[in-house]
């Protein structure tokens, strides 16, 4: 059973980080090249990014888990244990606090696109401060690409 847990730290592991780098970093630059209606790439790709945060909620809860059942108290003296908080409070920030922002301006935009809007501004504001919490997960997801030798041994 042990074989099977730690099995699925280095997917879950995996499957976070490599779906931060190819959405945020290959997919949605290409939709942007590639579909020439710029709302629709960012629906397309708001889509996707919602899909990533929830995964990657699943994903660390159970890194977390993980670490809390395989070392007890001394999870929280990893540094691994704080990299996965630190992703995952980025995560929920951006999920739960920045795209529904985001959703709300484009809402009261309506009917006009919102970078043709007088909410334009605000708009690009907070989807730079979503690009950088984006950019600060994917950076810390390379850092835990070490982490099976050090959770795992």
């Amino acid at each position: 059973m042990r074989a099977l847990a730690d099995y699925l730290f280095v997917f879950a592991l995996t499957l976070w980080v490599g779906a931060l780098w190819v959405v945020g970093y290959l997919v949605a630059p290409t939709l942007f090249a590639v579909i020439e209606d710029r709302a629709l790439a960012g629906e397309v790709a708001g889509r996707l990014f919602a899909s990533v945060g929830w995964m990657g909620l699943a994903c660390g809860a159970y890194l977390l888990l993980h670490m809390a059942f395989r070392q007890g108290w001394e999870a929280f003296r990893n540094w691994v244990f704080w990299l996965i908080v630190l992703m995952l409070v980025a995560g929920l920030a951006i999920l739960f606090g920045i795209q529904p922002l985001m959703a709300q301006l484009k809402a009261q935009a309506w009917p006009r696109e919102v970078m043709d809007s007088a909410l334009r501004e605000p708009f690009a504001t907070w989807h730079g401060v979503s690009s950088v919490l984006y950019l600060l997960q994917s950076l810390a997801g390379l850092l835990l690409l070490r982490a099976p030798r050090r959770v795992l041994g």
